[in-house]
């Protein structure tokens, strides 16, 4: 294989372009990965892409194989899907998991890649890194048999939240968004669907609701959903953004909770028991359901990943999880 390869950079905020690579000498402990598929994580992503990463999370906001800095040039992503072309015997020839920017190929230490299982399929692998996301999710919010659950916001996170809750016996999930065509969305996920003005609330009310749409509006909702003394998680990520909410009402007197969560760090309940690669490969055994399949709303060739970018940021391009092609992915 070339020792160069090609790399997607946001050049400045709202532009990027693909740029050469060098490939280091592939080490003794090290793996060289021909790239099969990348996702776009439509939410981190497009906000960097835009440049509205605050200044202060600039070192939290890092990847872990990020180059360069926010708001750029800078080499960003970690949702990456390739084959072992050099490396240790037991993985040459194995499909892997990244958390890598886009890139065509990439030499990572092989402590940094986990193993596809064979049922899974290498494009839906690239939900990975969204499933860990909703695993450090429910590790937090600890639902129990029998919970009535929304999920407000249906992305890339609310989505695989939704699906992993459904899975939870007895459960009840209501996966809310303003956009309807969600609806088919929620269908295949096994879960239900409304609208923010006709979600239903009632006196019991959610004995939980998790909450990714990254909108003021949408954690408001949120609030209002809950029954006593129970507690919205918080997944959005708003950069820049403020929210403003109104604490009167029940808020108080119904002792509401707002708890964050953030994939970051693995969730406490479990942080003693999980490894980071441990939480990713449970991910990737999970991805065995053919459901989320749902997820994966359309793709793009590398090549057309700087035009394709700027239209997932501004919204003229509607998506779940965009995935990106590579050369050698047929």
């Amino acid at each position: 294989m070339s020792s160069v390869a090609q790399a997607f950079w946001v050049a400045e905020p709202g532009r990027g372009e693909l740029r050469p690579v060098s490939l280091p000498v592939v080490g003794p402990d090290d793996v060289l990965v021909r790239t099969l598929h990348s996702g776009v994580s439509r939410g981190t992503e497009t906000l960097v892409f835009r440049g509205d990463v605050p200044a202060d999370q600039y070192a939290v906001m890092r990847a872990p194989h990020q180059e360069g800095d926010f708001p750029g040039p800078v080499k960003y992503g970690y949702l990456s899907v390739g084959v072992v072309e050099q490396g240790p015997p037991g993985l040459v020839g194995r499909t892997v998991f990244s958390l890598h920017p886009h890139q065509t190929a990439y030499v990572v230490p092989a402590e940094a890649v986990v193993v596809v299982p064979d049922d899974v399929p290498p494009r839906r692998a690239v939900l990975a890194g969204t499933v860990e996301t909703a695993v450090n999710a429910l590790w937090d919010a600890a639902p129990l048999v029998g919970d009535r659950v929304a999920v407000v916001g249906a992305g890339m996170v609310g989505c695989c939240v939704a699906r992993l809750l459904a899975r939870v016996p007895g459960t009840e999930v209501t996966l809310v968004d303003v956009d309807g065509s969600r609806a088919q969305v929620a269908a295949g996920l096994g879960v239900g669907f409304a609208r923010p003005d006709d979600v239903e609330r009632d006196d019991r009310g959610r004995d939980l609701v998790v909450h990714t749409s990254a909108t003021g509006a949408g954690l408001q909702l949120s609030l209002e959903l809950l029954a006593p003394e129970a507690t919205v998680l918080e997944l959005s990520w708003y950069g820049d953004s403020r929210v403003e909410l109104a604490l009167g009402g029940s808020f108080h007197s119904s002792r509401l909770g707002i708890r964050a969560s953030q994939v970051g760090s693995v969730a406490a309940a479990r942080r003693s028991r999980y490894t980071y690669a441990q939480r990713l490969a449970l991910a990737l055994d999970l991805l065995r359901d053919p459901a989320f399949d749902v997820l994966l709303t359309g793709e793009s060739s590398f090549a057309e990943l700087p035009d394709v970018l700027p239209r997932l940021a501004d919204g003229s391009l509607p998506a779940i999880c965009h995935t990106i092609a590579y050369p050698c992915s047929d």
